[in-house]
């Protein structure tokens, strides 16, 4: 994430333009990458929208894969890095979740993901998932306690659940009560709104 037009700052930024922009990487699997829908209706598109209304002229980048899990956002790191965020709202996890993954594997990664990031002085907003009751209840606990315990170790912003008044409800998902349709994504760029707010403010400006 990185704000565009007025704003020095390192990276590219609009086109034409004497200031730089700064980027916003929505890092994550088919919640970020918007699965069903056209780009412009996923969060990340809506969220930038969100951020220009609200003053904050920041760019999000959509940099989510579809059916990715937390192992394969950790090896993609890396790459996400060479793309020079300044913010990355990290989502994964969910697809660890549906496929029965010991919670503690997804711990490891996100803990691995964060340490990455920071060490490049990336600001890291964390985005809480939880998963459905009829994995059980001592998987659900196990899986929603991640977040917490991640966002604490390593002092993040953490979102306590990515898809607060959405998840559940068949007329903000798609057919497969998965994923958000246009609407669900509306109301978690909403939700997601404060906390990027949040982290623009602790990220210092960066000149180039």
């Amino acid at each position: 994430m990185r704000p565009q037009g007025g704003c020095p700052a390192r990276g590219s930024g609009a086109a034409g333009g004497p200031c730089h922009g700064r980027d916003h990487r929505g890092g994550g699997d088919s919640l970020t990458a918007g699965y069903g829908l056209d780009e412009h209706d996923a969060y990340p598109a809506q969220l930038e929208r969100l951020l220009r209304e609200a003053g904050r002229p920041w760019r999000v980048v959509n940099a989510g894969i579809s059916g990715e899990t937390s192992s394969g956002a950790l090896s993609r790191v890396n790459w996400v890095l060479t793309l020079k965020p300044d913010i990355v709202i990290l989502v994964t996890g969910a697809n660890d979740g549906l496929r029965g993954i010991d919670p503690k594997v997804t711990e490891k990664n996100l803990d691995e993901m964060v340490r990455t990031l920071k060490e490049r002085n990336v600001t890291v907003v964390l985005g809480g998932m939880k998963m459905v009751a009829n994995l059980g209840r001592d998987y659900t606990r196990a899986f929603a306690a991640v977040y917490p315990a991640v966002a604490k170790r390593h002092d993040l912003i953490l979102i306590p659940f990515f898809l607060e008044g959405v998840a559940g409800r068949p007329d903000l998902n798609q057919a497969d009560g998965i994923h958000p349709t246009a609407e669900g994504y509306r109301i978690v760029s909403d939700t997601v709104l404060p906390y990027v707010i949040k982290a623009i403010e602790q990220t210092p400006p960066s000149g180039g």
